[in-house]
């Protein structure tokens, strides 16, 4: 017969047996990546203090689990190209340099945005519009030397960022007032020319909205009626809370049958109130602090982190449900805290739109989304 003691030596030693498989490698739960591998990439946005070493959380994040990096804005043209006779490559160097060494799949961001552009770029030195055939010359330029110094080592460009309103015609950026609609397709044809096997992608927020939607599609057709490679669509996925999941899916359909690639690309999700309408990620809009704007400034309630967790497993749901067309999903940023989102469209709100905390642990939603993915095996 048993005694008491030896029952609770009994059940003590199958505790301590199941902590040590919980603990090792058999057991332990997957990271997002690996969970992923096989449907999408699993992608995040670096910013200077990872590309530099200095956030040592995030960095373990990233290593642990995103298999492709983006660069937030060290390879945006203000960054990369500051004066017409001047390239720093400095911190574009060491961004490929950590996606090289951790086998990670890299894209380049962006070549021809209005937005970051040095002011040289497409004025004189009266501030007057440049000729359509100097514009023609920077453009080149531009591409070739930033895309020619990486060529082979970038998956792939988004060679056009933010170039479409919600209506669906031309943003009147700098470019469109010089070229027109032809800067589109020259930049795509440029990038094709300075790295032939780089994949081509048109980028942009609102891709939800129909006229911004019906806008690409048309781009992406105008382009294939000139011969010109496009692989991909970037939808951003600078979300709210009230984005319809159905007018997001029609997009997701509509960007297939135009016949590329979608690529879900700066993904997060804002959990803070937002009574300007469609805003999209322009980041020219910036509307004055208000109290009742930032109502989650010491922790989210219950209820708000329950309703953002469920909407965020509902949209991976959906992307998961398109995994045949959807490439890749790639998150704006890796902890709370480095959202530009604590910033965007009031200077100092906080706000949780990443999958990661302020303490750099991942959210209870980062097990939700590694089941959904292993539930669809």
């Amino acid at each position: 017969m048993i005694n008491f003691y030896q029952l609770k030596l009994a059940v003590f030693s199958l505790f301590c047996l199941f902590l040590s498989c919980a603990s090792g490698t058999g057991t332990e739960p997957p990271s997002l990546k690996d969970a992923y591998a096989g449907k999408f990439l699993i992608g995040t946005a670096l910013n200077k203090e990872q590309i530099t070493g200095k956030d040592a959380a995030g960095i373990r994040i990233i290593k642990e689990h995103f298999n492709a990096i983006a660069a937030e804005n060290c390879m945006k043209p203000e960054e990369i190209h500051p004066l017409e006779d001047v390239f720093d490559f400095a911190l574009a160097d060491q961004f490929m340099q950590f996606g090289e060494e951790n086998g990670m799949v890299i894209t380049g961001h962006t070549l021809i945005w209005h937005s970051q552009l040095p002011d040289w770029f497409c004025t004189d030195e009266n501030g007057q519009n440049v000729s359509p055939g100097i514009l023609k010359e920077r453009m080149r330029d531009h591409i070739h030397t930033v895309v020619g110094r990486y060529k082979g080592r970038i998956r792939g460009w988004d060679v056009v960022n933010e170039a479409i309103e919600d209506d669906g015609s031309y943003r009147k950026s700098k470019f469109y007032e010089i070229l027109g609609e032809e800067f589109i397709p020259l930049a795509f044809r440029y990038t094709h020319e300075a790295d032939p096997d780089a994949e081509l992608y048109y980028n942009d927020y609102s891709m939800y909205l129909p006229g911004r939607r019906e806008g690409v599609v048309r781009l992406v057709d105008q382009l294939k009626e000139q011969g010109i490679r496009i692989d991909a669509v970037g939808m951003q996925g600078h979300l709210g809370m009230d984005t319809s999941l159905d007018a997001f899916e029609e997009s997701i359909r509509a960007f297939a049958a135009a016949g590329v690639n979608v690529m879900i690309t700066e993904f997060d999700l804002s959990v803070l109130p937002s009574p300007w309408g469609q805003i999209g990620a322009e980041i020219s809009t910036n509307f004055e602090y208000r109290e009742e704007m930032d109502p989650y400034k010491n922790g989210l309630s219950q209820t708000a982190e329950q309703a953002w967790t469920n909407r965020m497993v509902d949209l991976f749901k959906l992307f998961l449900k398109y995994e045949d067309v959807i490439t890749r999903v790639t998150m704006w940023g890796t902890a709370d805290a480095d959202s530009w989102k604590n910033d965007f469209p009031i200077r100092g709100r906080t706000d949780y739109p990443l999958l990661f905390d302020r303490n750099h642990q991942p959210k209870k939603v980062v097990e939700l989304l590694i089941n959904e993915a292993i539930n669809k095996q």
